[in-house]
């Protein structure tokens, strides 16, 4: 009995440790979370450090740069920028995949100011 008090005892503070990671990682509540203009977005704007505004998020693709599938020119040109059209047709006129879209909020860093 004493074994399983502690193997969920452990259990249950390391699902409170990732709990808060996670947390940590998320923008803050509506009204709190980061807000960036398209001139900021614009200051990251190459390999360095590559943001993108899409459908009025801010994200930052600087590690997923030499993971995206195609050439890293794909996405290099659409860094600092307002790049909600390209990412839905990948400038070729068709559409990213579902999978795509689920990175997405990976890389969230923020909202775009209206």
């Amino acid at each position: 009995m004493k074994h399983a008090v502690t193997i969920a005892t452990v259990a249950f503070w390391v699902a409170v440790a990732g709990i808060n990671l996670m947390a940590a990682r998320e923008p803050a509540a509506a009204g709190g979370a980061a807000s960036y203009t398209l001139v900021e977005v614009a200051r990251h704007a190459d390999a360095k450090s590559c943001w993108m505004a899409i459908d009025g998020v801010v994200y930052d693709f600087t590690a997923y740069l030499p993971q995206h599938p195609a050439d890293p020119a794909a996405m290099l040109k659409h860094c600092g920028k307002e790049a909600s059209e390209a990412f839905r047709t990948k400038d070729v006129g068709r559409p990213h995949s579902p999978y795509a879209a689920q990175l997405l909020p990976k890389y969230r860093i923020g909202e775009l100011a209206r």
